[in-house]
């Protein structure tokens, strides 16, 4: 496909290339930098402006996309300060009961049992055995009340539990180095984060809800709780680790949204 090749449009075939571009867009962009563009109005003119050539029908447009999704990553990447602190908030402020999200209903939420759970550890580290959750809480637990930022632009504060997973990771000798860490979950979610994100001071695996043990509904046995990333970055049900070199993907990345997914 020529992303430079010129073809007139339909009034009508642009109106639509455009309203296709806005929705896109809407998912792909960061929060800040999607409230900034799509502030003005955005026309088919702008879109061609942002690739400099003529945008000449859909797929065009979503290649044009996948650009402005890579570059994005990479800025979210550079911005990114691992030593900066996602705001916290006074217990009276949790929202109770927490909302509950994924890509399936409520009645289908998977249960974990958890004799015989382990958290399969993988890739580029030292020590592969797998993690029980007895082992796991034994570790240094860490607690914090952050919000919780959804994609679809609700929020909600709560209160998580459980082990610093920079702490987790030097533990097992992870390559530190590494690009990725990707993981796999029991409800067949997947998604996977950069290293700096994994090593920030608050993002945890996290095994508490409130002060309780994970309840099934927020991820029971094991969650990761990340709150400098959007919801769909905070994987439940997790089963698996791996860190990597090589890009592992995400279920809704896959489908095009942002990879970095920062709040």
């Amino acid at each position: 496909m020529n992303l430079f090749r010129r073809r007139s449009l339909s009034n009508a075939d642009a109106d639509l290339a455009v309203a296709d571009a806005r929705k896109l867009l809407e998912r792909r962009m960061a929060p800040a930098a999607r409230r900034h563009f799509l502030r003005g109005s955005l026309t088919l003119g702008g879109l061609s402006l942002l690739v400099g050539c003529s945008i000449s029908d859909n797929e065009d447009v979503e290649a044009m996309l996948q650009r402005i999704s890579r570059w994005n990553d990479r800025a979210q990447g550079w911005l990114f300060d691992p030593g900066r602190l996602a705001p916290t908030y006074p217990e009276s402020m949790i929202v109770r009961p927490f909302p509950f999200n994924a890509y399936y209903g409520e009645d289908e939420v998977r249960i974990v049992k958890e004799e015989g759970y382990r958290l399969e550890v993988a890739g580029l580290v030292a020590e592969k055995r797998p993690w029980t959750l007895a082992a796991l809480r034994a570790l240094a637990q860490q607690e914090q009340v952050t919000r919780h930022i959804c994609v679809e632009g609700w929020s909600a504060i709560g209160k998580w539990g459980g082990v610093p997973f920079g702490d987790f990771l030097r533990r097992i000798g992870a390559d530190l180095s590494a690009k990725y860490i990707g993981f796999a979950c029991a409800d067949d979610y997947h998604t996977s984060i950069d290293m700096a994100t994994a090593l920030h001071p608050q993002t945890l695996l996290a095994l508490t809800c409130d002060g309780e043990p994970l309840p099934p509904k927020y991820g029971f046995p094991l969650k990761l709780r990340i709150p400098t990333k959007l919801g769909y970055k905070n994987p439940k049900h997790v089963m698996a680790m791996s860190v990597t070199n090589t890009y592992p993907g995400g279920y809704w990345e896959d489908q095009g949204y942002n990879w970095f997914g920062g709040s």
